[in-house]
């Protein structure tokens, strides 16, 4: 399609104006981490690095923070394992209700997030509870799971459709079982899109705050909600905005990494 020079420049603004709406106030909080002002005056007075001193200092975040990333990394590992075996049985074989299960398995991530904690939270009152469990991390790794699942079985179940099952087939006519087939042969092709998912499902369950607020016991309490109830105390926003700049930065990075993996590998290329 060939565009008149003046819709390219309107193209143009349109995407730069989407992208100042978008990350203007990322960089505002970014700049207002290092703002000597307690106030945010703008633009800020002076400049110092007291606040990431004392977000540093603050036994609260650290904590926290240690919270989230064991949240973050058993959620992966439950949505990775789920979700590749799930995604194999869609790709590999034919049933009946398949289109159903894959409908199953990517709604989660389209519900509301009140709605999957409310549900959480009546499946624990209803039949875990009366067994004697108390919430706690593990309850919040499994909330946190049931839509990490969904952006590996994607990334997996893209991925065998491309390749499809002929190098599987000939490894099977070469004598190879269906341990070795999936060793030398299936997972070197996926594992970068496995890769990507995890890294995906990771950040995903780090910000998460609303299924983490029905599912957390007391004593729980991730980066997220920290900030949340840290949020209105006072002398305390200097801090919370060191503290969102970190999760700015950190969530950037797996961000960053899985497009990247994806395109590689779509290109051709291999992790």
């Amino acid at each position: 399609m060939t565009l008149s020079p003046a819709a390219r420049w309107l193209l143009r603004g349109a995407m730069a104006l989407g992208l100042v709406f978008i990350y203007l106030p990322l960089a505002i909080v970014l700049l207002n981490s290092f703002n000597a002002d307690r106030t945010f005056a703008w633009p800020p007075p002076s400049w110092t690095t007291e606040w990431w001193a004392r977000a540093w200092e603050s036994q609260g975040a650290r904590d926290a923070l240690w919270t989230s990333v064991k949240a973050g990394l058993g959620a992966t590992a439950i949505a990775l394992v789920l979700g590749t075996m799930v995604s194999f049985a869609v790709a590999r074989f034919r049933f009946f209700g398949r289109d159903s299960i894959s409908l199953l398995i990517v709604l989660p991530i389209a519900l509301p997030g009140i709605v999957t904690g409310i549900a959480l939270d009546s499946a624990y009152q209803t039949a875990i509870r009366p067994m004697g469990f108390e919430k706690g991390l593990f309850w919040v790794i499994v909330g946190h799971a049931t839509f990490c699942v969904v952006v590996v079985y994607n990334n997996v179940l893209a991925r065998l459709r491309r390749l499809g099952g002929n190098l599987e087939e000939a490894s099977a006519d070469l004598g190879a079982d269906t341990f070795q087939t999936f060793r030398f042969v299936t997972f070197p092709l996926i594992r970068s899109a496995l890769f990507a998912g995890g890294l995906l499902a990771f950040a995903l369950s780090f910000d998460e705050i609303i299924v983490t607020t029905f599912t957390a016991g007391p004593g729980v309490q991730t980066l997220p909600i920290w900030i949340f109830n840290n949020l209105f105390r006072p002398n305390q926003a200097p801090v919370i905005n060191v503290v969102a700049a970190v999760l700015i930065v950190a969530s950037i990075v797996p961000i960053y990494l899985a497009q990247r993996i994806s395109s590689d590998s779509a290109a051709g290329g291999r992790l």
